[in-house]
């Protein structure tokens, strides 16, 4: 089981940028499709950036062109850039990862939030 500890949140002005940062281990990282999942407060957690072992990407539409998901296979760590930030990106993200060898295994992140407020 693939161990994930996230870091970087915080609390930042609209139109601010930040930056997380996911280090995974515990596991062969590049048998994982490793992701960004948020949670705000009364919604159900929702899909933000993908990416595979290869750099494949995929983006919720809410966050294309503002947000950039990259991974560092030699250090076992998922980034995720955040730009031009919106109040509504406010929300605890998680970090996920995904198992592209066995189906349906998947470990989560504890956590961090991500306040935008001015």
């Amino acid at each position: 089981q693939v161990q994930l500890v996230e870091s970087g949140g915080g609390l930042v002005q609209p139109g601010g940028s930040l930056r997380l940062s996911c280090a995974a281990s515990g596991t062969i990282f590049r048998r994982y499709v490793m992701g960004w999942y948020r949670e705000a407060p009364g919604k159900q957690r929702e899909l933000v950036a993908t990416i595979t072992h290869g750099g494949t990407t995929n983006y919720a539409d809410s966050v294309k062109g503002r947000f950039t998901i990259s991974r560092d296979n030699a250090k076992n760590t998922v980034y995720l850039q955040m730009n031009s930030l919106k109040r509504e990106d406010t929300a605890v993200y998680y970090c996920n990862a995904e198992s592209t060898v066995v189906a349906g295994l998947q470990s989560w992140g504890q956590g961090t939030q991500v306040t935008i407020s001015s």
